[in-house]
């Protein structure tokens, strides 16, 4: 007698099945084209998880450099200023800081020109 595992290869199938639940036509309703849907589906997803990574860091760069830019500082020379003071704030708080609290990221840019002076004076 041939055996086939039904219980548990229906129970993979239906599994497939539901995951692919919103999926257009025959993808969401035929096992073999939810599986091929699903492998790609996850692809994308493993890969934009971490180009999300990188979208955001430019993102945040951007607004930094345009905030850095209206207080008559360049992007790099605001960054190299804050690490010369060893301010530990990620460029994630900074943007932030740059789109709403203009007073305190004004404060930043000073602090950033006073270290970059400082290292000047003592290179």
């Amino acid at each position: 007698m041939r055996v086939t595992n039904a219980p548990a290869s229906r129970k993979r199938r239906i599994r497939t099945i539901k995951a692919a639940k919103g999926f257009r036509l025959r993808r969401s309703k035929l096992y073999r084209y939810a599986a091929d849907a699903l492998d790609h589906g996850r692809q994308y997803a493993y890969r934009d998880r971490r180009r999300k990574k990188r979208e955001f860091r430019a993102l945040w760069q951007i607004r930094i450099n345009a905030a850095a830019r209206a207080a008559g500082m360049t992007y790099s020379r605001f960054i190299e200023g804050l690490k010369a003071a060893k301010c530990a704030l990620d460029r994630k708080i900074l943007a932030d800081l740059a789109a709403t609290d203009s007073a305190a990221f004004s404060e930043l840019v000073k602090v950033a020109q006073t270290a970059l002076q400082a290292k000047a004076a003592k290179a």
